[in-house]
């Protein structure tokens, strides 16, 4: 798989796919390329696809630099850059979303657009409750973090169903410090992140996703991300699908995605 070499020593491994305009695939707290397998299929059938491990996170190097909204924003732009990518049209889940948002201020002529998927504009009470306690589980007990990750995440109907995803999560907690570490200081990054500075001045289009029953980041996050956005934002909101809801409603998201995709190109 391509990899690139950060200035502070971070190596992160990309995967590309398909041919035709680019999309950039960035995954949430998890920070998986993995987390994008469900929907690569549909997408790299009309656009060249690439996705990427986060710094620290799977066959990714930590490196040295200080975690931060706008580092991770940085280590994006230069995937595009090592991969040949003048614009893409950026799709962003949770973390992933407001590392979006970032990338916008720091380089907005390099996006033709902005999908922002179960994201958030800036702290809330709810989000910094409720990762707050996840961060003190994950010190408790990484096995614990890890499902309640998953039981929070995905639709209760959807999880029962498909109980191996539940299991997949266990068999692969944040056991090492290492491992901990980063979850800690992407959690820290996440919950101290707020675009409400920059959010008018945007300048590509913009789609915002969301899931009613979305516990994590819930759906009045990305109504006030949306009212918050310049123009006139694509909003689609499901009625159900959790916050994972691109694994959960996989054929509806690519629908969506795609024809937002094929506008923005």
């Amino acid at each position: 798989m391509p990899h690139l070499d950060t200035p502070d020593g971070a190596r992160l491994v990309a995967t590309t796919e398909g041919a035709g305009p680019d999309i950039l695939l960035v995954s949430g707290l998890g920070g998986t390329a993995g987390f994008w397998s469900p929907v690569v299929p549909g997408l790299s059938a009309n656009f060249r696809v690439t996705r990427f491990d986060q710094r620290g996170i799977g066959a990714s190097s930590r490196g040295s630099a200080a975690c931060s909204i706008d580092q991770l924003a940085l280590d994006c732009l230069q995937v595009m850059d090592a991969m040949g990518i003048e614009k893409a049209v950026f799709v962003g889940h949770s973390t992933g979303g407001a590392i979006g948002q970032a990338l916008a201020r720091i380089a907005p002529d390099r996006l033709r657009g902005l999908a922002l998927s179960a994201t958030w504009l800036k702290p809330s009470h709810y989000m910094e409750a409720l990762f707050g306690a996840r961060r003190r589980i994950l010190d408790l007990d990484p096995a614990i973090y890890a499902a309640t990750g998953a039981v929070l995440g995905y639709a209760p109907a959807w999880l029962e169903a498909h109980w191996g995803t539940y299991e997949a999560a266990l068999a692969k907690p944040p056991v090492s410090e290492d491992a901990r570490r980063v979850v800690r200081e992407r959690i820290d990054a996440l919950v101290s992140f707020d675009g409400s500075a920059w959010i008018s001045s945007i300048p590509c289009p913009t789609l915002v996703l969301g899931a009613r029953d979305d516990v994590i980041v819930p759906a009045f996050l990305q109504e006030e991300l949306a009212a918050a956005l310049p123009g006139d934002p694509q909003v689609v909101m499901y009625p159900d699908g959790g916050h994972f809801f691109p694994v959960t409603r996989t054929e509806q998201f690519l629908l969506d995605l795609v024809a937002f995709a094929q506008r923005a190109s």
